[in-house]
């Protein structure tokens, strides 16, 4: 995730050592039902409205967040499928509350209403998103459900309203992404508390979908939009966050960016940027499915570190006798292409490894959805001409199907 408030904030007022702490362990997404209300477009895990064999029950859920905690994860992020579908999802939130995670909760919003608000506030959740994917009339296409939107917004509403840091999660796409400045106005009027936009990752639907993916062009005017937005909740005093997710070439952006704009910070931010690192995926950033299986984030549904009804996830996470593990956790990564040879490798950590792998079978490919060209990478096209996509032998031996 990349954190566009925090940094455009240090630009006012710099940190006196640049340096990040490393996380404890990693923060986890859980999946923790497949069944959803929706069918939306570009869903990664393929959700339908239907119950899915083979997911954990309570217990066990219960015995894995304890291995997590004594794994040092901070962060549990609950999501789906749609979460509120899974009858004791207040059970386990509760549960992991009581541990002292970071709990949050991933979900579409259209089942929050009156009824259920007040045990929605009683779990202490400390952050809720909600998927928003344009007005009224696109959303609902998106979510392929007619009201969805105005329920999602009446969701909003209602978190807001009951004390619960809520936010909207939006991914840009030919579709929807003009109406980012709509959603900026509806964030201002409603008084939501974050933004979160996570480009288009090919996983899932999205990747069925690939080819609506925003150019580049297009993803350099939301990145513009964004950090307009906001350096000015900066200078006004406002604290609401704007962040991005999936494409860790916005750091790179960014620094471009400060140099334009401010040229005296570009050095600090460098260095800044440099501690963030770029993509964390099978580091920081770690993924469990509603059937146990572990992937290095939640688009890597196809490629299964193991299972955690078989094995904890504490035994499965460091281990780095899976090649994409060690090539994930190497610093640096074993990039080709592009990425090989990029001066920002250190800020972006060679950006999302399951794009190069899904559009070349290589999961160290360059990263075709970053949008900076060589020359802002500082790169010539005869420093990586020689290099040629290779078929990922050893990576794709070790492709195990979702059991």
């Amino acid at each position: 995730m990349f954190r566009i408030s925090q940094y455009m904030q240090e630009l006012r007022a710099p940190l006196d050592d640049p340096r990040m702490r490393k996380p404890a362990g990693p923060v986890v997404i859980w999946n923790l039902v497949r069944r959803c209300n929706l069918t939306c477009k570009h869903c990664y895990s393929i959700s339908a409205d239907i119950d899915f064999p083979g997911e954990l029950d309570t217990g066990e859920v219960f015995e894995v967040m304890k291995d997590l905690r004594g794994f040092h994860v901070p962060v549990l992020i609950l999501s789906g499928g749609e979460p509120l579908l899974r009858p004791d999802i207040f059970e386990i939130s509760r549960y992991a509350k009581e541990l002292g995670f970071y709990v949050g909760l991933s979900t579409n919003g259209t089942l929050i209403d009156e009824s259920m608000i007040d045990r929605i506030a009683a779990v202490g959740y400390d952050y809720v998103g909600i998927s928003i994917d344009g007005i009224r009339e696109t959303h609902d296409w998106f979510r392929q459900k007619q009201g969805a939107f105005d329920a999602s917004m009446h969701a909003i509403r209602l978190c807001r309203d009951a004390g619960i840091k809520v936010g909207m999660r939006f991914t840009p796409t030919q579709d929807n992404a003009a109406e980012l400045p709509e959603l900026l106005e509806v964030m201002d009027r409603e008084r939501v508390d974050k933004l979160y936009v996570s480009h288009l990752n090919y996983g899932g639907r999205g990747n069925r979908n690939r080819r609506s993916d925003v150019v580049h062009q297009t993803t350099r005017w939301v990145m513009d939009l964004l950090f307009d937005a906001s350096w000015a909740d900066v200078k006004a005093g406002r604290k609401r966050e704007f962040v991005t997710g999936n494409n860790d070439a916005d750091g790179v952006y960014l620094l471009h960016w400060v140099q334009r704009n401010m040229p005296e910070q570009y050095d600090y931010m460098r260095r800044r940027l440099a501690a963030w690192g770029g993509n964390s995926s099978g580091v920081n950033i770690a993924n469990i499915d509603n059937l146990g299986n572990v992937h290095p984030d939640t688009f890597w549904w196809n490629y299964n570190l193991g299972n955690v009804k078989e094995r904890p996830f504490s035994d499965i996470w460091p281990d780095t006798g899976d090649p994409l593990m060690a090539g994930l956790k190497a610093s640096p990564r074993p990039l080709q292409g592009r990425c090989r040879v990029c001066r920002y490798q250190d800020v972006c950590g060679g950006n999302t490894r399951v794009r190069a792998f899904q559009t070349t079978g290589d999961p160290w490919w360059e990263d075709p959805a970053c949008y900076l060209d060589d020359e802002e990478l500082g790169i010539r096209e005869e420093e990586y001409a020689d290099d040629r996509v290779q078929p990922a032998e050893l990576a794709i031996r070790t492709i195990r199907r979702a059991s």
